[in-house]
C-alpha cells in the first residue's frame, strides 16, 4: 500500500510576514528544556544511564524548570555536557524546533499549539495564537529544510499523545479513498476528519476539491495546514462537531470518506431526533455511526460514493436493523469488507468498511452486497475487484455478492464472514480444527507424563540478582525507548511477543543502539507484578522498546536456571499489593553449574507443557466455535 501523499510545491506567499498573537518571549523563552526521558530516548542510552549521570557527575547540568519529580534541562546544557563526555548529541533542525514547541505549553495543549503554529508559520496567517519566538524559530526551519517539516511535527505530536491524536492509518486512508469512485477530479467530503488523513489521500489521488470538519479545532487547524501545504487545490476546514453543527448545509460532494468515531454516545440523539437527514429512520442512541452514515449519504449528490469505516457490531445489532434495511432496500448499502485488525482509528479490533451509493433517479437497484474478507487481501487487488464489480464485471474475486432476500431476513446481518462460508467450507475447518486439537491433547499428554518430580529443597545459599550483576555474572543491558518497527529487515523482539510467546512480530534498521541479542541472552516482559522471560535461542534478532535483557556468564550461571527464578518473582507476588515487582532483589541458590542444570531441565520442561497447553486451548476453541456455528446455522447436523 501507498503512504501518505508525498509533500507538493509550497504556496507562493508575497508582502511582509504577517504578525502573530501571543506574548513576548521571556529571557530564556527561546530555549529548549528536555525531561530525562527526552535525554535518554535523543541518546538511545536509556533512562537508568540518565539517572546514573545525574548521580554520578557533578558537573551534569542542574535542573532549568519543571517540578522536583519531573525535572527539566537546558537542551543546550545538556549537549555541552555529552559532547565534553566524548557523547556527542546531534539533532535536526525538526527535531529541536519540536523540543522548543514542548518548552512553550504544557503535554495537554500541544495539539493546539502545532495547529496554531502551521497557521502563523507555514501558512503565514494573521492572528495565530503562538509565542512569537516560537514562530520565528518554525519559519526559519522552514525556509532551511522545506515546509515538509510540519509533517514532522505532526508526526511527534501523535507519538507524544497517542491516546488523544489518533490518525487514520495510511493504508486504511490509501485504501478507502482507492475504493471510492469520483474521488479522482471531484469534490471530496470528511466529517470527521481529524488530523486530515483521508483528505490527503484524496487528494494524492487526484481530488479538485476538499471539505472537512473536526470537532477538535486543533484537528482542523493541523488538516488544513497539511492539506495546503501538500498541494493547490480548493480546500475548506472548519471546526465544530458535523451531527450539531454542519459546517457545510446544503453542500453535495462527489465522494465521502468517514473514519466514524466508534461509541459515541453523546451524538446529538436528543436534539436531533426531528432532524431530515435521518432518511432511513431516526438512529437508536447507542448507534452513532448510522447517524454518521446518513449524515454522509445527505451531503452526497445522486450517484455520489462513499467509503466508512464501522465497528463489526454495526452490522448485526438488533437496534439498527431497520436501518441497515433500508440501506439495502434502497440499494444504498453496495459493499461490506472485513479489514485487518488495527485499520481504524483508535481501535485494535477488525473494523468494517461499508461503501455505500446514494440512489440516482432511474438507477437499477443491484443484484446484492459484495461481502469481501480483505483482511489477507493485497490492497490494490481488493480496489481492482470492487472497481470491477462497481462496474458492472460481475466478478467478485475473493468475495461473494450475496443476494439481497438473503440479506433481508429478521437479523439483516450484513456481517461479511457470516456468508462467505458455505457449509462444506465450514464443515472442512471443523475438521481441521478437530485433528488439531486431538493432536495437541496428545502433545499435553505426552508431556505431562514426562514431568520430573520434585523434592522439597531444604536449605540452600542463597544471592539476588542484583549480587550476580555486581559480581559480574550477569550483564543488564537495555535497547532503546523508542524504535521503527516497520518493515525493516532485523526481526524485532517486543514486550507483547513475550508475553504471548509468539516469535519476533516487530522490524527494525540497522541503527547504532539497537541491541542484538545472542543464545542464551534472558529477555524479560514485566508489566506490574507479573515477570514473563524468555531464553533466547535464536541468532540475529534484536530486543525491542520496554524489554529487559540480562547476559550471563554462562559458565557461572546457566540461562534457564535463572529464568526459573525470575518466572517464580511473577507469580509469586502475583497476589501483592506493589504495583512492580522488583526483580533485581529476586533470591537465587548459590548452586554448582552441574546443579543449576537440573533445575533448567526442570523448568523447561513445564514451560514447554504451559506452551503446549495454550495451544491446546486455542485449537479446542476453534474447534467448538466452528462445530456451534455450523449446528446454528452453517448447514451442518450431527452424523448419525
Amino acid at each position: 500500500m501507498s503512504g501518505p501523499a508525498v509533500p507538493g510545491p509550497e504556496p507562493a506567499v508575497s508582502g511582509p510576514e504577517p504578525a502573530v498573537s501571543g506574548p513576548e518571549p521571556a529571557a530564556n523563552e527561546g530555549e529548549a528544556l528536555v525531561s530525562a526521558a527526552d535525554i535518554a530516548r535523543l541518546t538511545g542510552f536509556g533512562r537508568a544511564a540518565v539517572s546514573n549521570w545525574r548521580r554520578r557527575y557533578d558537573d551534569f547540568p542542574p535542573p532549568s524548570g519543571g517540578t522536583a519529580n519531573s525535572p527539566l534541562f537546558a537542551l543546550p546544557e545538556v549537549e555541552k555536557w555529552l559532547a565534553d563526555q566524548g557523547k556527542p548529541l546531534t539533532l535536526t533542525p525538526e527535531e529541536r524546533l519540536w523540543q522548543l514547541l514542548r518548552t512553550a505549553t504544557d503535554d495537554l495543549r500541544l495539539g493546539e499549539v502545532v495547529g496554531a503554529l502551521g497557521r502563523g508559520a507555514y501558512l503565514r496567517e494573521r492572528g495565530a495564537a503562538v509565542p512569537a519566538h516560537l514562530v520565528s524559530a518554525a519559519r526559519d526551519v522552514r525556509r532551511r529544510r522545506g515546509p515538509e517539516t510540519f509533517e514532522y511535527l505532526v508526526r511527534r505530536l501523535v507519538e507524544a499523545h497517542a491516546r488523544r491524536v489518533v490518525p487514520t492509518p495510511p493504508d486504511t486512508a490509501w485504501l478507502m479513498a482507492g475504493l471510492v469512485g469520483g474521488v479522482d477530479g471531484g469534490r471530496v467530503y470528511d466529517p470527521a476528519c481529524g488530523i486530515g488523513n483521508l483528505l490527503m489521500a484524496a487528494q494524492e489521488r487526484g481530488a479538485a476539491g476538499l471539505a472537512g470538519q473536526d470537532r477538535e479545532p486543533y484537528g482542523a487547524d493541523i488538516a488544513r495546514t497539511r492539506l495546503h501545504l501538500h498541494g493547490d487545490g480548493d480546500t475548506h476546514i472548519s471546526p465544530g462537531d458535523s451531527l450539531t453543527a454542519d459546517a457545510f448545509p446544503g453542500e453535495l460532494f462527489d465522494a465521502a470518506l468517514c473514519d466514524t468515531p466508534f461509541g459515541d454516545r453523546a451524538w446529538g440523539y436528543d436534539e436531533l431526533a426531528g432532524d431530515a437527514r435521518w432518511v432511513h429512520g431516526l438512529p437508536p442512541r447507542g448507534e452513532p455511526e448510522l447517524a454518521w452514515v446518513q449524515h454522509v449519504l445527505w451531503h452526497l449528490r445522486p450517484g455520489g460514493e462513499a467509503a466508512l469505516l464501522m465497528p463489526p457490531s454495526a452490522a448485526v445489532r438488533r437496534s439498527g436493523r431497520r436501518i441497515r434495511a433500508g440501506l439495502l432496500r434502497t440499494g444504498t448499502l453496495r459493499a461490506v469488507l472485513e479489514l485487518p485488525a488495527g485499520a481504524a482509528a483508535g481501535s485494535p479490533a477488525a473494523p468494517h468498511l461499508w461503501l455505500l451509493r446514494r440512489p440516482a433517479d432511474g438507477a437499477a437497484p443491484p443484484a446484492g452486497v459484495l461481502m469481501l474478507d480483505a483482511s489477507a487481501v493485497p490492497a490494490q487487488a481488493v480496489i481492482e475487484h470492487a472497481r470491477r464489480f462497481r462496474h458492472g464485471g460481475g466478478d467478485a474475486g475473493p468475495g461473494r455478492l450475496v443476494p439481497l432476500l438473503t440479506l433481508l431476513d429478521e437479523a439483516v446481518d450484513v456481517t461479511p464472514s457470516r456468508h462467505l462460508r458455505g457449509s462444506a467450507e465450514i464443515r472442512a475447518g471443523f475438521d481441521d480444527a478437530r485433528a488439531r486439537f486431538r493432536e495437541r491433547l496428545a502433545a499435553v499428554n505426552a508431556l505431562a507424563a514426562e514431568l520430573p518430580p520434585l523434592a522439597e529443597s531444604g536449605e540452600q545459599p542463597m544471592t539476588t540478582l542484583a549480587e550476580l550483576i555486581r559480581d559480574g555474572t550477569v550483564e543488564p543491558l537495555s535497547p532503546p525507548l523508542k524504535m521503527d518497527l516497520d518493515g525493516a529487515e532485523i526481526p524485532v523482539l517486543t514486550s507483547k511477543d513475550i508475553a504471548l510467546g509468539r516469535p519476533p512480530s516487530g522490524r527494525a534498521a540497522a541503527t547504532p543502539g539497537l541491541l542484538m541479542l545472542r543464545l542464551g541472552d534472558i529477555a524479560v516482559a514485566q508489566a506490574g507484578r507479573r515477570v514473563q522471560p524468555r531464553v533466547i535461542d535464536t541468532a540475529d534478532i534484536a530486543a525491542g522498546p520496554q524489554v529487559q535483557v540480562f547476559r550471563l556468564d554462562q559458565s557461572r550461571c546457566d540461562p534457564h536456571f535463572l529464568a526459573c527464578f525470575l518466572h517464580a518473582a511473577g507469580l509469586s507476588g502475583s497476589s501483592s499489593a506493589s504495583s512492580r515487582a522488583d526483580i533485581r532483589r529476586m533470591p537465587v541458590p548459590r548452586l554448582p553449574i552441574e546443579e543449576q542444570r537440573s533445575y533448567a531441565a526442570a523448568h523447561r520442561r513445564l514451560v514447554g507443557l504451559s506452551a503446549a497447553m495454550r495451544d491446546l486451548a486455542e485449537a479446542g476453541d476453534d474447534a467448538v466455535a466452528l462445530g456451534i456455528e455450523g449446528l446454528g446455522g452453517g448447514g451442518l447436523r450431527p452424523e448419525g
